[in-house]
């Protein structure tokens, strides 16, 4: 692999994508060569993405007209990337699928959670879930990445360091709310999404059965886990709160030490728990636009209840973030590279 590598994007028009072309433009080792969409084909980036305004002179392509390039990223709709996909492959040797085609191993698990057969069942175990916190050595070995649920991984991040330490009860439910800001709901508008009626809302649209929660079992390994995913007043951000009974008696001083090994080896995840002040737990607000992942604890110590909390920008660790990190791994480069940004505040 080179120093620097060319890549496309597949369905660049959208919030993903547009968060991919702003990372890869900047990106130390990578040379965007196409980005496309058929319904702005022949218009320049900016004109979609107004943010890369004279950042950039590419104009969008058709999707028929890609060529060859080293890496390509898949920001389409659910189903379209396992549709095409050994079209795709014929394109470039590593790719990186956004959607949530790739994302679970079993055809069996993805039929019962999308309602029907996978169109590419043989590609399932060719994919690596792209999630570096936990698939970083096989990431550099592999060839295609998976995209993850931005709910997921506010979900498994929050649960993992407790989960790897064995501090969960598996015999008792673990119950995660997941509030969630409006562009996870894609760029095309929707009647739940026009002004007057998303304005104000906090909105429960997946109290139950939400098909993140394939993931989050895949992920952490347990079983009895359950996902309420609420619609809040934010653009960007997913604040996962996940409550777990702890497997034996545990004190705080347990779980700062589990956390605190957890994120040692991890470059975007940060313990946050204060003790004054404003942001004394994880918030999603501070981190629109960062690949970071704040997580942090509570402890009831007289029910042994355990709540544990994520922070995630949805369109970044929970998206095109998490992409790009994974092919920071699968192209050799430093993991962070292109990743650096860390948040505004004030928002």
């Amino acid at each position: 692999m080179s120093q620097t590598v060319s890549v496309s994007i597949v369905g660049a028009s959208g919030y993903v994508g547009g968060e991919l072309l702003r990372l890869l433009l900047w990106h130390p080792q990578a040379t965007v060569a196409q980005a496309t969409s058929r319904r702005y084909a022949g218009r320049y980036l900016h004109q979609v993405h107004p943010n890369l305004r004279g950042r950039s002179a590419l104009q969008f392509v058709h999707p028929d007209t890609l060529a060859p390039c080293e890496v390509l990223f898949l920001a389409l709709p659910h189903g379209e990337a396992a549709a095409a996909i050994a079209h795709y492959a014929a394109l470039a040797p590593r790719i990186v699928d956004c959607s949530a085609d790739f994302r679970l191993r079993d055809p069996q698990v993805y039929h019962r959670w999308y309602g029907k057969d996978h169109p590419a069942p043989a590609w399932l175990e060719r994919f690596v879930y792209g999630l570096p916190e936990i698939n970083r050595q096989a990431l550099r070995d592999a060839s295609y990445a998976s995209g993850v649920g931005c709910n997921a991984t506010a979900t498994n991040l929050a649960l993992l360091p407790l989960a790897q330490a064995g501090l969960v009860d598996e015999t008792r439910p673990v119950v995660v709310e997941i509030k969630v800001g409006s562009s996870e709901g894609g760029a095309e508008p929707s009647e739940s999404s026009h002004h007057p009626e998303r304005a104000g809302a906090v909105r429960s649209f997946a109290p139950v059965g939400h098909r993140h929660t394939a993931e989050v079992e895949q992920v952490t390994g347990l079983t009895n886990v359950h996902l309420s995913v609420t619609s809040v007043e934010l653009v960007r951000g997913a604040l996962a709160t996940a409550q777990v009974f702890a497997s034996a008696p545990v004190r705080e001083k347990d779980l700062w030490q589990a956390y605190r090994a957890w994120v040692r080896e991890q470059p975007f995840v940060r313990v946050v728990r204060e003790r004054s002040g404003v942001y004394r737990f994880p918030e999603p607000k501070i981190l629109a636009g960062s690949n970071y992942a704040d997580i942090g604890f509570a402890l009831d110590e007289t029910s042994g209840r355990i709540v544990s909390i994520c922070a995630i920008d949805n369109l970044m660790k929970g998206a095109a973030g998490s992409a790009v990190q994974s092919m920071n791994l699968m192209c050799g480069f430093e993991e962070t590279a292109g990743l650096g940004f860390p948040g505004l505040h004030p928002v």
